[in-house]
């Protein structure tokens, strides 16, 4: 038996191991500090039970397992949590975790439970096994072969009538994600939830393209005439559980299989315009601290890149929100703040004009002016002039 471990703790993740491998030598026992190194192992390696806490950073232990019972549905899961977090651990054996440790986790407690659970899931291996086997190659098989149609690539005489004939017509939705490192638990968040609402609307199956993008096709239930509904649903889920921005794209209905590769061209196209959506915490609390930053470094060398890494955002996700949150582009405002301190400094009669260029960020005078002159129909000179001449 494969049993994952999921702690963020690592005396108790090395504990929980220690007694395991004593008592039952036989067993493998894998170990993940967070939700993200747990993803990779469930999707790399044979898991048949997971031990995890309840509360980590990024994701809850319930919502590991949420996310998971539909690409995994034999792994049978056991939660941990301590006393104070008790409600979280009945939760849990309400989606169907087969039962719960309490911290601080008692040796024989943690044993026999561990060869009941063992004795059960043996029971389900011989029984289906062989059949679950199966049923993943194939899924994957077919996934595989769907990603190379919609790309166009050649099938190398595969068949494609089995799956032609049970969508008569379909919908196509493309998720995509922007960020600057790797999404392992994100894609897999992404790919789990899309599987399942794709069930609960009607039939169908997600592939992944890429490492930072996945394409469903959906035929959805006779009395639906839009994916609407499961796309709103979708939009709430990603927005509560993604922690990157996202995209999401929609065919219209589909009824000939030959338009995929043509219909995903079109939909990759239309990402590049497409706004990302906001994740569900961070957004504008990113762009406020990023205008703090602004208005204290106005005067240095100040790019879009610069501002988009003080609050840990891809600079094309940045420019997008930013855009929202003030109306105005990142260049823009930039121009209209240090233009805006230069109108108060030309009060001054004491500061040269060339020191008020420098000290709002502009080295080349000249530039400084025709921007000055393109705002506000007036160079910085003729403006000094007639502040002096109201006065």
């Amino acid at each position: 038996m494969n049993i994952l471990v999921v702690d963020d703790e690592t005396v108790i993740r090395e504990g929980i191991e220690r007694t395991i491998s004593k008592r039952f030598p036989d067993h493998r026992v894998l170990l993940a500090s967070n939700p993200e190194e747990a993803v990779q192992l469930l999707r790399s390696e044979p898991v048949d039970l997971v031990l995890t806490d309840v509360l980590m950073p990024g994701m809850t232990g319930l919502e590991l397992m949420d996310i998971s019972r539909k690409r995994h549905p034999h792994v049978k899961w056991v939660v941990i949590s301590a006393y104070s977090e008790f409600a979280y651990a009945q939760q849990a054996v309400r989606f169907g975790a087969k039962n719960y440790l309490l911290k601080p986790i008692g040796k024989d407690v943690l044993i026999e439970m561990i060869a009941q659970i063992g004795d059960e899931i043996a029971r389900d291996n011989e029984m289906s096994k062989e059949a679950r086997f199966m049923r993943t190659n194939m899924r994957f098989l077919r996934e595989a072969i769907f990603a190379r149609w919609a790309f166009g690539l050649d099938l190398a005489g595969i068949d494609l009538a089995p799956y032609i004939e049970r969508h008569p017509h379909f919908h196509l939705i493309m998720i995509r994600m922007e960020s600057d490192r790797v999404v392992h638990l994100e894609h897999f968040i992404v790919e789990n939830v899309l599987s399942e609402l794709i069930d609960n609307h009607g039939h169908g199956f997600v592939a992944s393209i890429d490492a930072k993008s996945l394409l469903g096709l959906v035929t959805l239930q006779e009395d639906a005439d839009s994916p609407m509904p499961m796309l709103d649903e979708l939009r709430r889920h990603l927005k509560r559980y993604v922690k990157v921005p996202f995209q999401i794209l929609h065919s219209h209905r589909l009824s000939h299989f030959a338009s995929v590769p043509e219909e995903v061209q079109r939909m990759r196209k239309a990402a590049a315009t497409q706004v990302y959506e906001r994740y569900a915490s961070g957004g504008d609390q990113a762009v406020e601290i990023a205008l703090q930053y602004i208005k204290a470094h106005y005067h240095e060398e100040l790019s879009l890149e610069k501002a988009a890494s003080v609050v840990y955002l891809n600079p094309v996700y940045f420019s997008q929100l930013f855009k929202q949150k003030t109306g105005q582009g990142f260049k823009d405002y930039v121009i209209q703040l240090r233009l805006d301190q230069a109108k108060e400094m030309l009060h001054n009669p004491a500061l040269k004009i060339a020191d008020i260029c420098e000290r709002i960020g502009y080295q080349d005078m000249r530039h400084f002016s025709q921007l000055f002159r393109k705002r506000y129909g007036m160079t910085p000179s003729e403006y000094r002039q007639s502040s002096v001449q109201l006065n």
